[in-house]
């Protein structure tokens, strides 16, 4: 089984066609994976719904302390693009031994449809999920990088090695 945790990000963001505004209101993960046909066993859990722009150590705390709890030793959490990297950072340096932890967002959220990345993005990842021994990974544009050696590119908005 692949233990699923939800923390907001662009991924699940709304848009608003009166104010033009992005916003939380739920998930889209469930219908995503249905959509997809996934016929792994997955277990989604929403930790929160937050901009990685504005995530706390708390916040991360709370991840951390989930990751140690599963059930699992896969874990999947879907994530801000500008905050994965310290995200993973955190993760890593947390003492969670034996676990494959991937991390995966979108640059563009899923409800806009066929222009999103989320949906190519977090098909990667449940692969990478299943098949990257222990550690923790950034999951981005079909490629996963070790938590150590990915930086986004803010000029492209693709996520590159360090370099």
């Amino acid at each position: 089984m692949i233990q699923v945790f939800v923390t907001g990000g662009t991924f699940d963001k709304e848009y608003n066609y009166i104010t033009g505004e992005l916003y939380f209101k739920d998930t889209h993960l469930s219908e995503m994976f249905d959509l997809g046909r996934c016929t792994v066993e997955i277990d989604i859990k929403t930790l929160m719904m937050v901009d990685s722009l504005e995530m706390t150590e708390a916040d991360r705390e709370i991840m951390s302390h989930n990751c140690r709890r599963a059930a699992t030793d896969k874990i999947l959490i879907t994530h801000g693009t500008d905050g994965i990297v310290e995200t993973a950072g955190f993760l890593a340096n947390a003492n969670i031994s034996g676990k494959t932890i991937v991390l995966t967002g979108a640059m563009i959220p899923y409800a806009f449809g066929t222009s999103s990345d989320g949906f190519f993005n977090l098909g990667s990842a449940m692969a990478f999920v299943q098949t990257l021994p222990p550690g923790v990974y950034v999951v981005m544009n079909g490629r996963y990088f070790d938590w150590h050696n990915v930086v986004k590119n803010k000029k492209t908005g693709l996520f590159e090695e360090r370099g």
